[in-house]
């Protein structure tokens, strides 16, 4: 295990060490909890992102997508316990995947 220093403003230091003793913990307790968890959250959201950039570079080479109300129809299957399939993709037309280009384009 390695250390580091921080160094803390005051009312930092004030706010760690009141919610720590809430929980029942040291504030070196609570720092490195809290320190996890926002390392976490920081990962799964960069994941988030590369996932979705590589289904929008999926879907302006191919044009194929998925409608909301699919979706919404097999996530509140998956919800009740059912086994769905899982929705089938469609794929836009020439025209309308030069549209959708051009639009992710211009937001570029």
């Amino acid at each position: 295990m390695s250390t580091t220093t921080l160094r803390l403003p005051d009312h930092l230091k004030r706010r760690i060490e009141s919610l720590a003793a809430q929980s029942g913990d040291s504030a070196h307790a609570f720092m490195i909890r809290t320190l996890d968890e926002a390392t976490e959250r920081v990962e799964r959201q960069r994941e988030f992102e590369t996932e979705a950039q590589q289904r929008l570079q999926h879907m302006q080479e191919t044009g194929d997508y998925l409608t909301l109300e699919d979706v919404r129809a097999y996530a509140q299957a998956l919800v009740r316990s059912e086994s769905p399939a899982r929705p089938t993709p469609r794929r836009m037309g020439p025209e309308e995947l030069e549209r959708f280009r051009a639009s992710i384009q211009r937001a570029d």
